[in-house]
């Protein structure tokens, strides 16, 4: 039981400092009010690894969707049919598997000099927890020289949960803070 709440609080502290990830780099030298449009860049999803557990058509239509949405509230628009964007979008989805190691003490002792101590022997418990990490990576490349112009991250561990909407909601969550900063300031 102990064992079980320890790895909990392991995991739910994991998942904390995962949400606090985000990256961002950018050209300073180029001047973002000009961009207006954007359009994707093929492929618009790239997988890393290129693993077909990984690929799923419903994901990347949930991040094109959130991708679509957060540059249209930052005033950029889908460029016409057929022709080029001001911007070209790209994304991967990046999952890695990392392992960490958590020690867990139990036992010791308790009381004071004046009453005494009392307790069994203590004893430390090391164990390693592997777990998945999934990134998300939007690159913004100028559309006429094709060069990167601004890049954002952000990595947070993989849910497990089979609902649709949960999976809809997270990629949302994650998209919606990496392109928080952009326009850069």
């Amino acid at each position: 039981m102990f064992r079980r709440l320890a790895l909990l609080v392991v995991v739910a502290l994991l998942s904390a400092c995962a949400s606090d990830q985000v990256n961002h780099d950018f050209d300073a030298s180029r001047d973002f009010a000009a961009y207006r449009s954007w359009s994707w860049k093929d492929p618009a999803l790239q997988y890393r690894p290129d693993d077909p557990r990984i690929k799923s058509d419903l994901t990347e239509q949930r991040i094109r969707q959130s991708v679509s949405e957060q540059l249209d509230q930052r005033g950029l628009r889908p460029a016409a049919a057929g022709t080029r964007g001001d911007l070209s979008v790209q994304t991967y989805l990046i999952i890695e598997e990392r392992q960490q190691q958590v020690t867990t003490n139990y036992g010791g002792a308790w009381g004071g000099p004046w009453n005494g101590y009392y307790g069994g022997p203590m004893y430390n418990e090391t164990r390693n927890i592997t777990y998945k990490v999934a990134t998300i990576q939007i690159d913004l490349l100028d559309g006429k020289d094709g060069k990167l112009v601004w890049r954002g991250s952000d990595e947070q561990m993989l849910a497990r949960s089979p609902n649709p909407t949960d999976r809809s909601n997270a990629i949302r969550e994650t998209v919606g803070r990496i392109l928080a900063n952009y326009p850069p300031k």
